[in-house]
Protein backbone atom coordinates (compact mmCIF):
# COMPACT_ATOMS: atom_id res chain seq x y z
CA UNK A 1 0.00 0.00 0.00
CA UNK A 2 1.48 2.95 -1.02
CA UNK A 3 0.21 5.31 1.73
CA UNK A 4 0.38 2.69 4.77
CA UNK A 5 0.48 4.51 8.43
CA UNK A 6 0.02 8.27 6.74
CA UNK A 7 -1.55 10.89 8.00
CA UNK A 8 -3.67 12.64 5.33
CA UNK A 9 -6.30 15.52 5.70
CA UNK A 10 -8.37 15.81 2.50
CA UNK A 11 -10.98 18.62 2.09
CA UNK A 12 -14.34 18.55 0.46
CA UNK A 13 -14.63 14.88 0.98
CA UNK A 14 -18.54 14.53 1.42
CA UNK A 15 -19.22 13.75 -1.81
CA UNK A 16 -17.39 13.96 -5.49
CA UNK A 17 -13.90 13.93 -6.07
CA UNK A 18 -13.09 14.30 -2.50
CA UNK A 19 -15.30 10.94 -1.83
CA UNK A 20 -13.53 9.35 -4.21
CA UNK A 21 -10.01 10.55 -2.85
CA UNK A 22 -11.29 9.53 0.61
CA UNK A 23 -11.97 6.02 -0.57
CA UNK A 24 -8.47 5.19 -2.44
CA UNK A 25 -6.52 6.96 0.40
CA UNK A 26 -7.78 4.82 2.69
CA UNK A 27 -7.59 1.78 0.30
CA UNK A 28 -3.84 3.19 -0.10
CA UNK A 29 -3.48 2.45 4.06
CA UNK A 30 -3.85 6.19 4.91
CA UNK A 31 -5.05 7.36 8.08
CA UNK A 32 -7.58 10.09 7.37
CA UNK A 33 -9.45 13.07 8.71
CA UNK A 34 -12.10 14.27 6.35
CA UNK A 35 -13.20 17.73 6.21
CA UNK A 36 -16.70 18.97 4.76
CA UNK A 37 -19.25 21.44 5.82
CA UNK A 38 -21.59 18.56 4.30
CA UNK A 39 -22.80 15.37 6.61
CA UNK A 40 -19.70 12.86 5.89
CA UNK A 41 -21.22 10.00 8.13
CA UNK A 42 -21.90 8.30 4.81
CA UNK A 43 -18.11 8.41 3.61
CA UNK A 44 -16.75 7.32 7.28
CA UNK A 45 -19.03 4.57 7.28
CA UNK A 46 -17.80 2.90 4.10
CA UNK A 47 -13.94 3.48 5.15
CA UNK A 48 -14.43 2.17 8.91
CA UNK A 49 -16.11 -0.91 7.14
CA UNK A 50 -13.11 -1.93 5.33
CA UNK A 51 -11.20 -1.44 8.28
CA UNK A 52 -9.88 2.10 7.94
CA UNK A 53 -9.14 4.92 10.76
CA UNK A 54 -11.22 8.36 10.29
CA UNK A 55 -11.52 11.45 11.59
CA UNK A 56 -14.27 13.72 10.30
CA UNK A 57 -14.67 17.55 10.70
CA UNK A 58 -16.85 19.81 10.19
CA UNK A 59 -15.02 22.58 8.63
CA UNK A 60 -15.17 26.21 7.14
CA UNK A 61 -12.11 26.37 5.27
CA UNK A 62 -12.09 30.15 4.51
CA UNK A 63 -12.64 30.16 8.60
CA UNK A 64 -9.12 30.33 9.97
CA UNK A 65 -10.45 29.32 13.20
CA UNK A 66 -12.03 26.47 11.83
CA UNK A 67 -8.61 25.13 9.51
CA UNK A 68 -6.09 25.58 12.61
CA UNK A 69 -8.63 23.35 14.62
CA UNK A 70 -8.50 20.91 11.31
CA UNK A 71 -5.06 20.48 11.80
CA UNK A 72 -4.94 20.33 15.98
CA UNK A 73 -7.17 18.18 15.87
CA UNK A 74 -5.70 16.00 13.19
CA UNK A 75 -2.56 16.12 15.43
CA UNK A 76 -4.23 15.15 18.54
CA UNK A 77 -5.54 11.80 17.03
CA UNK A 78 -2.56 10.42 14.96
CA UNK A 79 0.68 12.49 16.55
CA UNK A 80 1.41 13.60 12.87
CA UNK A 81 -0.07 15.24 9.63
CA UNK A 82 1.85 13.98 6.56
CA UNK A 83 -0.49 15.18 3.17
CA UNK A 84 -3.14 17.61 3.09
CA UNK A 85 -5.01 17.31 -0.32
CA UNK A 86 -6.96 20.79 -1.30
CA UNK A 87 -9.91 19.87 -2.81
CA UNK A 88 -12.58 21.99 -0.94
CA UNK A 89 -13.67 24.53 -3.71
CA UNK A 90 -16.44 26.42 -4.99
CA UNK A 91 -17.67 25.47 -8.27
CA UNK A 92 -20.97 25.26 -10.37
CA UNK A 93 -23.68 22.57 -9.80
CA UNK A 94 -25.30 21.41 -7.55
CA UNK A 95 -24.83 23.74 -5.04
CA UNK A 96 -24.93 26.86 -8.24
CA UNK A 97 -26.84 25.93 -10.95
CA UNK A 98 -26.26 29.31 -12.31
CA UNK A 99 -22.22 28.79 -12.52
CA UNK A 100 -22.07 29.57 -16.44
CA UNK A 101 -22.78 33.00 -16.91
CA UNK A 102 -21.36 35.82 -19.30
CA UNK A 103 -18.58 38.03 -18.65
CA UNK A 104 -21.03 41.12 -18.52
CA UNK A 105 -23.38 39.11 -16.23
CA UNK A 106 -20.47 38.17 -13.34
CA UNK A 107 -21.01 40.03 -10.03
CA UNK A 108 -18.88 41.04 -7.28
CA UNK A 109 -20.81 38.41 -4.67
CA UNK A 110 -19.53 35.91 -7.74
CA UNK A 111 -16.26 37.13 -7.61
CA UNK A 112 -15.70 37.12 -3.67
CA UNK A 113 -17.12 33.57 -2.92
CA UNK A 114 -14.57 31.79 -5.72
CA UNK A 115 -11.99 33.53 -4.73
CA UNK A 116 -12.45 33.23 -0.99
CA UNK A 117 -13.11 29.29 -1.15
CA UNK A 118 -10.56 28.56 -3.86
CA UNK A 119 -7.76 30.97 -2.88
CA UNK A 120 -8.43 32.16 0.31
CA UNK A 121 -9.46 28.75 1.77
CA UNK A 122 -6.48 26.72 0.18
CA UNK A 123 -3.79 29.38 1.52
CA UNK A 124 -5.48 28.76 5.36
CA UNK A 125 -5.51 25.01 4.80
CA UNK A 126 -2.09 25.20 4.06
CA UNK A 127 -0.87 27.52 6.38
CA UNK A 128 -2.56 25.77 9.60
CA UNK A 129 -0.51 22.46 8.24
CA UNK A 130 3.14 24.03 7.79
CA UNK A 131 3.68 23.95 11.14
CA UNK A 132 3.45 20.46 11.59
CA UNK A 133 4.92 19.55 8.56
CA UNK A 134 8.00 21.60 9.26
CA UNK A 135 8.76 20.27 12.48
CA UNK A 136 8.95 16.50 11.31
CA UNK A 137 10.47 17.84 8.33
CA UNK A 138 8.37 16.18 5.78
CA UNK A 139 5.32 16.63 4.13
CA UNK A 140 3.27 17.08 1.19
CA UNK A 141 0.51 19.28 -0.32
CA UNK A 142 -1.63 18.59 -3.03
CA UNK A 143 -4.06 21.47 -4.18
CA UNK A 144 -6.65 20.90 -6.60
CA UNK A 145 -6.75 23.22 -9.28
CA UNK A 146 -8.41 22.75 -12.82
CA UNK A 147 -7.56 23.02 -16.86
CA UNK A 148 -9.81 25.81 -16.58
CA UNK A 149 -6.97 27.80 -14.74
CA UNK A 150 -4.73 27.56 -18.03
CA UNK A 151 -7.21 29.38 -20.50
CA UNK A 152 -9.46 31.53 -18.61
CA UNK A 153 -12.68 30.56 -19.84
CA UNK A 154 -14.51 33.24 -20.30
CA UNK A 155 -17.94 30.93 -19.77
CA UNK A 156 -16.89 30.86 -16.21
CA UNK A 157 -13.97 33.56 -15.79
CA UNK A 158 -14.19 33.70 -11.59
CA UNK A 159 -13.62 30.19 -11.52
CA UNK A 160 -10.84 29.94 -13.92
CA UNK A 161 -9.40 32.65 -12.55
CA UNK A 162 -9.76 31.41 -9.30
CA UNK A 163 -7.99 28.41 -10.16
CA UNK A 164 -5.37 29.85 -11.75
CA UNK A 165 -4.33 31.73 -8.57
CA UNK A 166 -3.95 27.89 -7.12
CA UNK A 167 -1.29 27.24 -9.36
CA UNK A 168 0.39 30.58 -9.05
CA UNK A 169 0.03 29.78 -5.11
CA UNK A 170 1.18 25.93 -5.39
CA UNK A 171 4.26 27.34 -7.05
CA UNK A 172 5.16 29.45 -4.10
CA UNK A 173 4.48 27.39 -1.64
CA UNK A 174 6.94 25.14 -3.40
CA UNK A 175 9.69 27.57 -3.14
CA UNK A 176 8.74 28.49 0.49
CA UNK A 177 8.55 25.11 1.78
CA UNK A 178 11.53 23.22 0.27
CA UNK A 179 13.75 23.50 2.51
CA UNK A 180 11.57 21.87 5.01
CA UNK A 181 11.21 18.54 3.17
CA UNK A 182 8.04 19.31 1.68
CA UNK A 183 6.80 19.52 -1.41
CA UNK A 184 3.15 21.11 -3.10
CA UNK A 185 2.25 20.42 -6.45
CA UNK A 186 -1.21 20.53 -8.05
CA UNK A 187 -3.46 18.12 -10.25
CA UNK A 188 -5.56 20.06 -12.71
CA UNK A 189 -8.42 17.91 -13.88
CA UNK A 190 -10.04 18.09 -17.07
CA UNK A 191 -13.55 17.71 -16.76
CA UNK A 192 -14.85 15.09 -14.66
CA UNK A 193 -18.49 13.41 -14.06
CA UNK A 194 -19.08 14.10 -10.79
CA UNK A 195 -22.43 14.97 -8.98
CA UNK A 196 -21.63 18.37 -10.15
CA UNK A 197 -20.88 18.04 -13.64
CA UNK A 198 -23.45 16.32 -13.90
CA UNK A 199 -25.74 19.00 -12.54
CA UNK A 200 -24.06 20.95 -15.13
CA UNK A 201 -24.95 18.89 -18.19
CA UNK A 202 -26.78 21.68 -19.65
CA UNK A 203 -23.80 23.87 -19.73
CA UNK A 204 -21.71 21.14 -20.99
CA UNK A 205 -21.73 18.92 -24.00
CA UNK A 206 -19.99 15.93 -22.62
CA UNK A 207 -19.67 14.51 -26.24
CA UNK A 208 -18.04 17.37 -27.34
CA UNK A 209 -15.63 17.68 -24.45
CA UNK A 210 -14.64 13.60 -25.10
CA UNK A 211 -14.30 14.63 -28.56
CA UNK A 212 -11.94 17.30 -28.31
CA UNK A 213 -9.79 15.19 -25.87
CA UNK A 214 -6.83 12.86 -27.56
CA UNK A 215 -7.84 9.81 -25.72
CA UNK A 216 -11.80 9.61 -26.08
CA UNK A 217 -13.22 8.04 -22.85
CA UNK A 218 -14.64 10.41 -19.93
CA UNK A 219 -12.67 11.17 -17.17
CA UNK A 220 -13.58 9.26 -14.10
CA UNK A 221 -12.99 10.50 -10.51
CA UNK A 222 -11.15 7.75 -9.83
CA UNK A 223 -8.65 8.84 -12.92
CA UNK A 224 -8.05 11.93 -10.84
CA UNK A 225 -7.17 9.96 -7.50
CA UNK A 226 -4.82 8.03 -8.83
CA UNK A 227 -3.11 11.15 -9.74
CA UNK A 228 -3.26 12.70 -5.73
CA UNK A 229 -2.56 9.49 -4.38
CA UNK A 230 1.29 9.30 -6.77
CA UNK A 231 1.56 12.92 -5.66
CA UNK A 232 1.03 12.53 -2.01
CA UNK A 233 3.35 9.22 -1.98
CA UNK A 234 7.47 9.02 -1.32
CA UNK A 235 7.28 7.67 -4.70
CA UNK A 236 6.99 12.16 -5.59
CA UNK A 237 9.05 13.27 -3.50
CA UNK A 238 11.74 14.79 -5.67
CA UNK A 239 8.57 16.43 -7.49
CA UNK A 240 7.39 20.45 -6.42
CA UNK A 241 5.89 23.00 -7.87
CA UNK A 242 4.44 20.95 -10.70
CA UNK A 243 0.58 21.15 -12.29
CA UNK A 244 -0.37 17.80 -13.12
CA UNK A 245 -3.57 17.75 -15.60
CA UNK A 246 -5.05 15.01 -15.92
CA UNK A 247 -7.67 15.72 -18.71
CA UNK A 248 -6.92 13.09 -21.37
CA UNK A 249 -5.27 15.49 -23.35
CA UNK A 250 -8.20 17.89 -24.16
CA UNK A 251 -5.75 20.46 -22.99
CA UNK A 252 -1.75 20.08 -23.42
CA UNK A 253 0.17 22.13 -20.83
Amino acid sequence: MRLENKVAIITGSARGLGRAFALRFAREGARLTLCDLLDLAHVAGEIEAAGGEVLTLKTDITSEKDTAAMAKKTFDRFGRIDILVNNAAAIGGIDNPEFVKPIDRLTSKDWDRYLNVNIKGTFLCCQAVMPYMKRQAKGSIVNIASTAGFNGSPAFLHYSTSKGGVMTMTRGLATALGDFNINVNAVSPGVVMTESMRALSSGFDGGRIVASQIIKRSIQPDDIAAAVVFLASDEAAMITGQILAVNAGEYLH
